[in-house]
This record gives C-alpha cells, structure tokens and sequence, in this order.
C-alpha cells in the first residue's frame, strides 16, 4: 500500500533544488579560480563555494533566471599582478566588468576576446602595459575606459569596428602614432589626451573639444593646418585696422549686455524656484565630484562593512549621477546613482570636530547595528578635506518631506493617513530602543527628526543618522535650537542624553498627530513652537484642531489619536527624569492599535470616559505669553 506524498513537501523540496540549479556552476567555478589565483587583500571579498554566488558574493551579478553571470563590479579591492588566464574569460555571457582602480598588472588578457557579449569595459586607475587589444571581437561595446595605465604602441583602427561605442577613454597613456579613423555616429564621449598620439585628428574625431586631444604635443588639426607657403586670403586684407578695431568693441559690448541679462534671469529664476519649493524638496541633477571639498588621498578607500554586498570605490561614488535630499544640521545628503545601477543615500559631513581615530571607532559601533527598523550604515570615507557616510536609499523618502513637501509637477506624494502614521511611529519606537541598548545600553542617537526617519518598504518607519552627533562641533545655542527637536535641558550638541532622544522623538509624535513642523514663523513672523501650541491648545479646551485635517477624514480614529497625544506629552515634558524610557514608549504606541480594536468613539464620548484631560503632563514650564502663541 503506497503512501500518499504531502504536496507541500514536493513545493518545498522543488523550491530548494530550484534554487540549487539555479546557481551558475560553471561561472562559479571561474570566479573561484580567478579569485584563487590573483593576488589581493581585500577583506570584504569572501567567496565560497558553499554560498549562492547570485545571491551573497559581493560585486557579482546574475540575469534573471540567476542561470549566467552577467556582471562584475570588483572597483579598488587591491587587486595586484596580471589576471589569470582561463579564468574570467570562461564567463561568455559577461556584459559588465569593472576591475577599475586596483593594482593589476601585464598585459591584456588576449582571453579576453572570448568576452563577446562584453558591453561596458572598465580597467582604468591600473598598471597594464603593452598595446592595447584588437576590439573586432567585441560589436556589442558600448562604453571602454582604459586610462590612467601605462599602455603604449598604436590605437588599432579595430577600435571603429565596435560599431555601438558611446564612450572611448584612452588617456593617461603611452601611447604613440597617428589617430585611425573613428567614424562612429553613437561615439558621444572621447578622451585621448596626454599620451605621445602624432599626426593629423582625423576629420571624424574634430566634432569633440581640442580638450580631448591634449598633452599630445605632435597632433594638429587638419582644419587648422595650413599649407607652409600659403598666404592670406585678400579679403582678410580688404578691411582696415580702424574698421576692424570697431567691429571688436562693438562685440564685446553686445557680449557683455548679454551677459549681465543671462546673470540677471538666472538669478530671478533661482530666487522664483525658492520661493516655490522647501529647500528639501528642491531636486537638480549634479556631480558629487564638482561638490568635493578637496583632493583625495589614494591611501584612503572607503571602508565597507562585513555583509555589505555593495561594490564600488570612491571615485565611482564621486562620479555617481547625484540629487540634493536635503541639508540637515550636520551636512548635505545625496542621492547618488552608480554606473551599475545602485543607488544609495549619501552624506557629506561637515564640521566634523573629532580625529580620525575616533571618528573611525564611532563608525565602527554604528555600522555594526543591524535591525529592521534602523538604516544600515553601510561604508564610511575619511581624509582630511572630505567625511562621508553611505546608507541605504529608500524610495519613499523620508518623514519629513512627506508631512510637508509640495505636490506638483507631476510628483504624488504617499498619502499619510492614520494607518500609515501609526506605522511610522511604531517602527521609529522599534529603532530608537533599539540604539538605546547598543554599547552597553549607553548609545545615542543624538538627531531624531522627521528628516533622519524613513519609509522601508513595509512603510514603518525606519532611523537614520545614528550617532554622528558625538562627532561633530557644538552647534551654538540659536541654531541648535531653531530646529525645534531639541530638549530643553541640551546645550550642547555633543552631550546628547537618551532622556533628550525620547523629548525630540515626543516633538516627532506630535509632528505626525497635528501634520505641523517643530518651529516655523507665521504670516507675522511670529514664532510657533508645536510642544508650546499643543500644550496651550490641550489646555485650554479639547477640540479636534489640535490633529491634522486630513487625519479627521478617516473614521474611527479618534481614541487612538488621543492616546497617542497623551504619550507623545509624556515624552516632552521638561524635567527628564520624568519622561518614560523609549522601550516603554514603543510599547505603548504597540498597544495603541491592539488596545481600540473593535472600538468606535467620538472625541467627545473618549474624554468622557477616559478622563484623558487629567492624563496629560504639566508642561507648563514650555508655554509662552499669548501674544507669541498662534493656531
């Protein structure tokens, strides 16, 4: 009598060989070779063969079907001597390969030909030598950059056969000979600058600046040469000094007026978009390398951590397609867009007041906190002009310019109703506690606010910029607290208390209830402090003007919404020993939910029953007169 299998044990068991298979064996093997036989040093690049090389080896990426390696990004892992043969090579389904700023020397791998699918080539910052390879093999190039190596001999007139080229790179070279005619239509970006080139540029290649052909000093242009016993043209000769003289003032006047109106409607336009747009909500593409400080020292990398798949280098960073988040109290945040496709949230760091040591240590203990709920640290940068921390990207974008950022040009923002709110808060309270228990319980987070809380992809709220206040200078006094997050009792930035990150995270709680910023000047510029309005509004009277409008949209909602008033009080109160630890805070906005399902009742029916205006902390100390206090 047979027995009867369990059909979710064949799904369970055809999932897993699925995934078994679905590794690509093959390519595996090639990785496993390459990386045995080059020497390197690099501490984040561990391969095994016990794990999924599509899904866990760093640099590595896969198709769809994760049944062919399709792309390698191993930037600045120190990489020294000459590539293997037979190794890379056997990976015929590659089309990305970046080995760019290591220490590779030799030649070109002559296996390298067998790379037909190869689209994008990346070898710059290395120590190759000897001519470069024949492009006939690769008709699917798209991008080639082999500068900054020592290469020498001719340019193969191959190189016109890679038909789909959109940027060649040879710069920085040695090489020698006339220029072979590159007439390639798609070839939108050309540096041959500063190698030994000779000859005329051909006529194809004059389109590009005479920049591109620099530090070539026997290259000429053949529509600028002329013949050696040519002479002038007479009709340069028909016009006379005095005519000519005129002709050249009047010009640079002309030149100058338009000028002053280009200078003149720019900065109209830039004023105009200003007033138009929170300073976080206004996005331009730019470039994080034109925005350096100053010159970076190649001795430092940036410093990845351990189970950090990302691959890429300073320089790659620096020339990522970058965008202003915004600009917080210790620096700029980016958006950075890497040539692979990755993307991930940058801040640059200013006014950073400790030394290196430290600040590495202080990276150190921060970029080991793993938890759903708070963004990973995942590499920092340190030199003497330049600090940088790189995090994780999050699409939905951050508290803060989601309660008040502009709609418009065909930007929808995520609509935050009381579901989402509650998420939000209860995730941020999961972060939080979380920090709190790290380093022996004596971490702090030192900046919560609406801009350093984000969305992950469930839509709890998720903290970001753990820690950096410990490494910063002092803010003084009136900018520390313009910002309006910060407790009462911190004068300085740098002594940050877990009581002071329960007050910010209680202003945080009432930004989400009333839809309101922290501190923001009215129609008469008067000051409004949102602990202070609350507190007088609650006060005075309870009426639903203290919550958000569009909260009061949603039904069935107001018992919780009271709730969370009464805790986000708890966590502003002036004295801080009397405000709750924040594991106790996030247990309460848990239970918010748990505790009113099921319920339906009106504010009036809630405070009649809960008493809820004898629950509410004296806060007296923070109110102000009447005539600095405004709905």
């Amino acid at each position: 009598m047979s027995k009867k299998i369990n059909p979710l044990l064949i799904f369970i068991l055809g999932a897993i060989f699925s995934l078994i298979i679905a590794d690509p064996v093959e390519d595996k093997q090639a990785l496993l070779d390459f990386i045995e036989h080059i020497d390197h040093h690099s501490s984040s690049l561990k391969w095994s063969k016990e794990t999924s090389v599509c899904r866990t080896w760093i640099g590595v990426e896969c198709n769809g079907d994760n049944s062919r390696v399709i792309g390698l990004h191993l930037p600045g892992m120190e990489f020294h001597g000459p590539i293997p043969p037979n190794t890379l090579s056997r990976l015929s389904a590659l089309e990305f390969l970046s080995l760019r700023s290591n220490s590779i020397s030799g030649s070109f791998p002559s296996d390298f030909v067998e790379l037909e699918n190869l689209t994008s080539l990346h070898l710059q910052f290395n120590q190759f030598s000897g001519s470069l390879p024949d492009f006939s093999a690769w008709g699917n190039l798209s991008i080639v950059d082999l500068s900054n190596n020592g290469f020498n001999g001719s340019i193969p007139p191959s190189v016109s056969k890679s038909s789909h080229l959109v940027a060649l790179n040879l710069s920085n070279n040695s090489l020698s000979g006339d220029i072979p005619d590159i007439n390639i239509t798609s070839l939108q970006q050309l540096d041959l600058s500063n190698n030994k080139l000779t000859g005329i540029i051909p006529e194809s290649l004059q389109r590009f600046p005479i920049s591109v052909f620099s530090g070539n000093t026997n290259l000429s242009s053949s529509t600028i040469a002329r013949p050696p016993n040519s002479q002038p043209s007479r009709k340069a000769n028909r016009l006379g000094e005095p005519a000519l003289l005129g002709i050249i003032i009047g010009a640079c006047v002309l030149l100058c007026v338009l000028i002053a109106l280009l200078i003149i409607c720019c900065h109209s336009r830039r004023r105009n978009q200003r007033r138009e747009l929170p300073e976080n909500t206004q996005k331009k593409e730019i470039s994080l390398k034109k925005m350096a400080s100053g010159n970076h020292d190649k001795n430092n990398r940036l410093v990845f951590f351990e189970g950090c798949n990302l691959a890429f280098d300073l320089e790659d960073l620096l020339s990522a397609s970058a965008e202003v988040l915004g600009k917080g109290t210790f620096g700029v945040t980016y958006k950075a867009a890497l040539e692979d496709s990755t993307t991930v949230a940058v801040k640059r760091l200013k006014e950073v007041a400790t030394a290196k040591r430290e600040f590495e240590q202080q990276m150190v203990l921060i970029g080991h906190i793993s938890h759903e709920n708070v963004s990973a640290l995942r590499a920092y940068y340190y030199s003497k002009d330049e600090k940088l921390v790189v995090h994780d990207y999050y699409g939905l974008g951050s508290v803060s310019a989601l309660l008040h950022g502009k709609r418009g040009e065909g930007r929808t923002l995520l609509v935050l109703d009381w579901e989402t709110r509650l998420k939000i808060a209860i995730g941020a309270a999961r972060g939080i506690a979380y920090i709190h228990t790290q380093a022996n319980g004596k971490l702090v987070h030192g900046n919560i606010k609406a801009s350093n809380i984000f969305l992950n992809s469930e839509r709890y709220g998720c903290i970001s910029d753990i820690g950096l206040a410990s490494v910063m200078s002092p803010m003084p006094p009136p900018v520390m607290r313009a910002a309006g997050y910060r407790a009462p009792e911190v004068t300085d930035t740098r002594k940050t208390t877990q009581a002071s990150d329960v007050y910010s995270f209680g202003v945080f709680l009432l930004e989400l209830l009333t839809g309101r910023s922290p501190i923001h000047a009215t129609g008469g510029e008067e000051i409004v402090h949102l602990v202070r309005w609350v507190h007088s509004v609650v006060r005075e009277e309870w009426t639903a003007e203290v919550f958000d409008v569009e909260l009061l949209r949603y039904p069935n909602i107001e018992e919780e919404m009271v709730e969370m008033l009464q805790i986000a009080m708890s966590c502003v109160v002036r004295v801080p020993e009397q405000r709750p630890k924040i594991a106790d805070v996030a247990k309460m906005v848990e239970e918010i939910r748990r505790a009113n399902n099921g319920k339906q009742l009106s504010f009036e029916s809630t405070l009649e029953t809960s008493g809820s205006a004898n629950k509410i902390p004296n806060v007296g100390a923070e109110t102000t007169s009447s005539s600095t206090v405004t709905q």
